[in-house]
């Protein structure tokens, strides 16, 4: 079984997409004591890319969230780590991810980040699928809503490959057979 990769958000849209959140984001937390929580390692790149077009002064931290293992579908267990000595109390707090899917991830670390205080919690997301849109989250910002396809590049992974790449891209799996 072979994989090939088909182009779906290119580069230059990415860019954009990102610059114009960074300016939401501007508008929404100017004054306020933003806190940026970035989730790893999928979402570094996209992370990366918008706190540099932020001009709100902010702090990040990092939490780890896994998932997925070397697969391409969610094993429904999720596993936080990070979360000691986090201090966001009273903090304005923007949790930074790259795909919202079943949801589970991003909820589990909504819930254990709403238990340390902040003044205010939100979600920024680059990609949203389907299944996702209808969830109980606190959304405040998606770059792309996008098939239930699986995807990588951008920070996102296939069994720790193609992080790299620059565009968000399917990952078709072709089915070979050698007789």
């Amino acid at each position: 079984m072979g994989e090939r990769l088909e182009l779906l958000i290119a580069e230059r849209d990415i860019r954009a997409r990102v610059n114009a959140l960074a300016r939401d984001i501007d508008a929404d937390y100017r004054g306020k004591r933003l806190s940026l929580i970035v989730v790893l390692k999928g979402a570094v790149i996209f992370a990366a890319d918008l706190m540099r077009e932020i001009e709100t002064p902010c702090t990040f931290d990092v939490v780890s969230a896994a998932s997925y293992g070397a697969g391409t579908r969610s094993v429904g267990m999720v596993t936080l780590t990070g979360l000691d000595g986090l201090d966001i109390a009273g903090r304005d707090v923007l949790v930074i991810d790259d795909i919202l899917d079943t949801g589970r991830t991003i909820a589990a670390i909504i819930d254990a980040l709403q238990q340390r205080g902040p003044a205010s919690l939100a979600l920024c997301a680059l990609l949203r699928k389907p299944t996702a849109i209808a969830l109980d989250l606190p959304v405040a910002y998606i770059g792309f809503d996008i098939p239930d396809e699986f995807v990588v590049g951008c920070g996102m992974d296939y069994a720790e490959r193609h992080r790299n790449l620059r565009g968000i891209h399917r990952l078709v799996f072709d089915e070979r057979r050698e007789d």
